[in-house]
């Protein structure tokens, strides 16, 4: 198990490279100088050039590279050029809002998806399962931001009973539990959106699986013995979807980060996804780039995470690795 975490921690650390190798690149390319907004009009252009040569803007691309994965490697990632603040405390300020929004969604989106899972699969070709699947099909054929706007009109401007941007309610200053309570209310509708299509996505996976489980000869022996219905679900098929769960939640996590741009970006949420869209249209690019590495730190990471829990459900998988390991 040691050599395979090992093995897994190696790999990301050379995947992880790669992206910042092309991360880096990719930015910098960019034409034009994004430098020249922070200069008011009165300094002169030889002062500006002298600025810039100092801060090694005309520097060759894989020194700029050096000099940046550096200050990375001690976690400086630079100041942004629009904010003018430290990149890593402006994507720090902004993350555990996205992090609160994205973990109610996936913890909502998880229950649903797997609980709708097992009750379609234990009715499956029957009414509620047909039903069912037909709204999952009609969820993932419709535009999130479209179910955005509905909700909007609807609970917003028709029943006015739920906010519809921001995370607080600026005027009414709350404080204490008045306050948790009203970031509670915010929360509604963004995770709702936030987690509808990875709900779908749960449950299809859930769905297919407990068929396939439902189909084995264990569970037909167990039912010849007489076990209740209950444990038959959540003891043995349980135990044996849990990978394709762990699967989709492992490609969930980073989708979730990445997808919140939109939804922070049409419900006002001060979150990274916003942020991230702030970058690109101020064309900050050490902040484009902290968001960038930032990400791909955390999809490295869920994945990490992913494959330790596989082996965690089925020692075979560290075996396996442990051989491959053997015969390189």
């Amino acid at each position: 198990m040691g050599r395979y975490i090992g093995r897994r921690i190696v790999q990301s650390l050379v995947i992880m490279f790669g992206v910042s190798v092309i991360v880096f690149s990719l930015v910098n390319l960019i034409p034009g100088n994004p430098y020249l907004s922070m200069f008011p009009p009165e300094i002169p252009t030889d002062q500006i050039e002298a600025m810039l040569r100092q801060v090694g803007y005309y520097d060759p691309l894989p020194l700029k590279y050096l000099k940046w994965l550096g200050r990375v490697a001690q976690g400086d990632f630079g100041y942004s050029i629009f904010y003018r603040e430290k990149v890593m405390g402006i994507i720090a300020s902004r993350m555990g809002n996205t992090l609160l929004l994205s973990v109610s969604a996936i913890m909502v989106s998880t229950l649903a998806g797997i609980f709708a899972g097992f009750f379609t699969a234990k009715h499956r070709r029957g009414v509620s399962d047909n039903t069912i699947l037909v709204l999952t099909f009609i969820i993932l054929s419709i535009p999130s931001f479209f179910f955005a706007m509905l909700l909007i009109r609807f609970f917003g401007a028709d029943l006015r009973i739920l906010p519809v941007s921001g995370m607080v309610n600026v005027a009414a200053n709350y404080q204490g539990l008045a306050r948790v309570l009203d970031i509670g209310r915010h929360m509604i509708l963004p995770t709702i959106i936030l987690g509808l299509g990875n709900a779908v996505m749960m449950l299809r996976y859930t769905r297919s699986s407990v068929i396939d489980v439902l189909r084995t000869e264990f569970i037909r022996v167990a039912r010849a013995h007489g076990l209740p219905e209950r444990v038959i679900m959540l003891k043995y098929t349980l135990k044996n979807v849990m990978i394709p769960i762990v699967t989709v939640l492992s490609l969930q996590i980073p989708g979730l980060l990445s997808g919140a741009l939109l939804t922070e970006t049409v419900f006002l949420w001060p979150g990274i996804g916003r942020l991230s869209f702030e970058a690109v249209q101020h064309r900050d690019y050490p902040l484009i780039m902290g968001i960038l590495l930032v990400m791909a730190m955390i999809t490295l990471i869920s994945n990490f995470l992913a494959d330790i829990c596989y082996a965690a459900i089925d020692p075979r998988i560290s075996l396996e690795g442990r051989t491959s390991i053997g015969g390189d």
